[in-house]
């Protein structure tokens, strides 16, 4: 079970610069701006002149602290980090990206969608996973189908399917999509170039922007924490692309780093109810956002009894998903909002 350690007791930074910060035993939510305990600017003010001290930085912001009348105030500190884009962009180049799906009782849209692709990316490579029980044979220029025992799941398939990708980066997509002229593959792969952070960026499914933040509260050591997922709660902007801001999770619609996500995985006991799953094992670990003006369109086809068998979730599958929850994840309680 979890203990504490030695490395819970809360340090701090001497202020040699005029900053003094936390070096140990704090923690800090991803992509969260936080109040610093503790934190203080430590200031030397000349006995004689104006009394101002200057201190530019090499971003060329610079920061003018008025000293009289005040020693050792605290203040809110904010940290930027600055990223330098890459020389290489694969933007124009999309042999670094290949497209993958999972399909199951449903090749008639996958069917569509894929001539839906080869419509506005002639050449891009298309990976496919299968579970279907009676496997129909998928061709096409630079498509890779990959047969796999029957009914194995939402997860599995992903796992498959990410695991023969060798490009970059990889676009999920569910196999009902449909792209249109305004699914641009390039736009997003900008975002990613311009910043090398990122691990996810989603678009918009037939103009829907789903997206959510995870938030965690950390609990007793026995019972775990709580984890809330707030949808349509975005955070700051990307730097650069005010049309795209952080979040936790983004819509089965994403560019992915493939390495990235190969680290994290896709937990193949979640067959049916799975989805956020994959970003609360990545919390802390990807770095999300979602970019409203690439989307792609959603096929309007009746669903058959035999694939809504398996498309609704039974009771059973919920409970289990929760008691994976507090085992896995150490969490005592998942809400939503």
């Amino acid at each position: 079970h979890r203990t504490t350690s030695v490395l819970s007791k809360l340090l701090f930074a001497l202020p040699n610069s005029p900053l003094q910060y936390p070096i140990q035993g704090y923690t800090v939510h991803p992509t969260q701006l936080i109040l610093q305990p503790g934190g203080s600017l430590h200031l030397w003010c000349p006995p004689f002149g104006s009394g101002v001290t200057t201190t530019t930085c090499n971003n060329d912001l610079a920061a003018a602290l008025q000293c009289s009348g005040f020693s050792n105030e605290k203040f809110g500190v904010q940290f930027a980090q600055f990223a330098q884009n890459s020389f290489y962009s694969v933007a124009d180049d999309l042999s670094q990206v290949t497209i993958a799906t999972k399909t199951f009782l449903r090749y008639e849209q996958l069917k569509v969608l894929l001539d839906s692709i080869r419509k506005f990316y002639s050449t891009i490579k298309v990976i496919v996973a299968d579970d279907n029980f009676e496997p129909e044979h998928i061709t096409g220029e630079n498509i890779q189908h990959y047969i796999m025992p029957p009914a194995q799941g939402w997860f599995a398939g992903r796992n498959l399917a990410v695991s023969q990708v060798t490009t970059k980066y990889f676009l999920w997509v569910d196999d009902d999509f449909l792209f249109t002229e305004k699914t641009k593959i390039e736009k997003l792969v900008e975002v990613m170039e311009a910043v090398p952070e990122l691990d996810v960026v989603g678009g918009s499914v037939k103009e829907n922007q789903f997206y959510f933040s995870l938030i965690y509260e950390e609990g007793e050591e026995t019972e775990g924490g709580c984890l809330y997922r707030k949808s349509n709660k975005k955070l700051h902007s990307v730097p650069g692309y005010p049309q795209c801001f952080l979040a936790s999770g983004v819509v089965n619609f994403f560019l992915a780093r493939t390495d990235a996500v190969q680290r994290v995985g896709f937990d193949p006991k979640l067959q049916r109810i799975a989805h956020s799953e994959f970003f609360m094992d990545g919390l802390g670990y990807l770095l999300v956002a979602t970019c409203g003006d690439v989307s792609i369109d959603h096929q309007h086809v009746a669903r058959s009894a035999r694939y809504r068998k398996f498309r609704n979730p039974r009771k059973d599958d919920s409970e289990f998903k929760l008691q994976l929850h507090f085992f896995k994840n150490h969490l005592k309680c998942i809400k939503y909002g």
